[in-house]
C-alpha cells in the first residue's frame, strides 16, 4: 500500500499529471476542431437542400396563379424566406431570390419555347423580364 501511495504522491509531484492531461487536450483538440468543421459542413449542406427544395415547392404551386410574374416570385421569396424562418434557418434574401430563380429555370411546369431544332429558350414569366437565355 505505502508503494501505491508513493507512485500517486510522485505522479502529483512531478507533474505528470499536467503534462499527460496538456499532451492529451494537445493531441484532441484538432481531432474535435474537426468533428465541429464537419458538422457545421453537413447543418450548411442540409440548410442549403432544404432552401432548394422548399424553392422548388413554392415556385411548382405559384405557376398556375393569376398573378404577375413578379409577385409570383416576390409571393415565392417570402414564403420561403419565412419556412425557413419557422425551422429555425437564417438565410439572406438575395440567396433566398437565386434558389427561388433556379427552382423556376430547373421546373418541368414552367413553359419552355423551342424557337428551332437547335435552340429552346426558357421564358422568364416569374419576373416578367426577358428571357433568361438560350441552350
Amino acid at each position: 500500500m505505502k508503494t501505491l501511495n508513493d507512485i500517486v504522491n510522485w505522479i502529483i509531484q512531478s507533474g505528470l499529471l499536467v503534462w499527460l492531461f496538456y499532451f492529451g487536450f494537445a493531441l484532441g483538440k484538432p481531432w474535435i476542431d474537426s468533428k465541429i468543421k464537419h458538422a457545421k459542413t453537413q447543418q450548411q449542406q442540409e440548410a442549403w437542400t432544404l432552401l432548394e427544395q422548399a424553392a422548388m415547392t413554392n415556385v411548382n404551386a405559384l405557376v398556375s396563379a393569376d398573378k404577375t410574374g413578379r409577385q409570383k416570385f416576390d409571393e415565392a421569396c417570402m414564403k420561403v424566406a419565412k419556412y425557413l424562418s419557422d425551422h429555425g434557418i437564417q438565410v439572406n434574401m438575395a440567396t433566398i431570390q437565386a434558389a427561388v430563380q433556379s427552382a423556376y429555370e430547373l421546373s418541368m411546369l414552367t413553359p419552355t419555347v423551342s424557337l428551332d431544332k437547335r435552340s429552346a429558350q426558357k421564358v422568364d414569366n416569374i419576373n416578367n423580364t426577358q428571357p433568361v437565355g438560350t441552350l
